[in-house]
This record gives structure tokens, sequence and C-alpha cells, in this order.
């Protein structure tokens, strides 16, 4: 069973309070996203497999189950969809024809670009209104999430996050 103690006996109180903001943080920057963004709207675990191609290229759709862990025929249901929209290509492996290797078109890299300068933007203003020991708070911060997000994804056997 999770002990959701620190180790020395005592709730973190810091566990509550990410648990509460960041996906508060990520829902507001996809409203906007989804507001300003001129392309049709993707779902969540399209663009979740596509930030992971783009992360990983020629990545298999059982590899990529594991990593968004999704099961393999809802990841091979997204593949199709987004290859239907022009966004994915799948590739044969040249060993094994059965597997094949993702990769994301030059038009899913430019809207991945877009989308990410988008968020960048939006952040940016939104960091101008903080003090100046808010953003530095902020980004002294950034480091301890990404050890935070890297423990997270060994402790799932992967090792490793997917960006986006």
């Amino acid at each position: 069973m999770l002990d959701s103690s620190a180790p020395g006996g005592d709730a973190d109180p810091t566990a509550p309070v990410l648990v509460a903001l960041l996906p508060a943080l990520n829902r507001a920057l996809e409203r906007r996203l989804a507001r300003d963004f001129p392309y049709p709207a993707l779902s969540e675990g399209q663009l979740a497999l596509l930030w992971l191609v783009e992360e990983r290229v020629g990545i298999t759709v059982r590899e990529s189950a594991r990593v968004l862990q999704m099961k393999p025929n809802n990841v091979s249901a997204l593949v199709s969809q987004l290859t239907e929209q022009g966004l994915l290509e799948r590739r044969a492996d040249t060993a094994d024809k059965r597997v094949a290797h993702l990769h994301p078109t030059p038009l899913a890299l430019g809207r991945l670009a877009e989308a990410r300068a988008l968020k960048e933007a939006h952040l940016t203003q939104l960091l101008a209104a903080l003090t100046d020991g808010q953003r530095g708070a902020l980004g002294s911060a950034c480091g301890a999430l990404e050890a935070l997000t890297a423990l997270l994804y060994a402790a799932d056997g992967d090792g490793t996050a997917p960006v986006g």
C-alpha cells in the first residue's frame, strides 16, 4: 500500500497543493490554447500522442501505449485518427512488418510548434503580472518539478516523461 506521509512520518503539505494546482494550471492553458488555436481541436489523447511522437520519433504503438499508460488498441485508434488528419505517419519496421514506427508529419510539427508558442506566450504574459520574487520562486521550482516528474515516471517503470 502507498504511504502518503513523508519519511519522518509527517504528511508533506506540498503534495495536496501540487495535486490541485498543476492540473488547474494545465486546464487553464489548454482552454486558452483552444480559444486561440486556429485549427480543429484534438482530443487530450491525440495531443499527448503527438507530443510523445514529436519527442521520440520512430516510437512504436506498443511503446507509446506503455509511456502514455493506455491500452495499445486505444493508441492504435488514435494513430488511425491522426493519420487520417495528416498529422502522423506509420512506417513499417524493416525487420518486422507487423511493427509500425510513428513519425510526425511536417504539418503536425508546425502545429505543435504553434501550440507550444501560444502556451509560452500566455505564460509569459501571466508571469509578467507576478512580482520578481514570485517569478524567481517559480524559476527555482522548475528543476524540482522536472526531478519530481522523472521520479514519477521511473516509479512507473518508464524512466522518462513525455514533453508537452
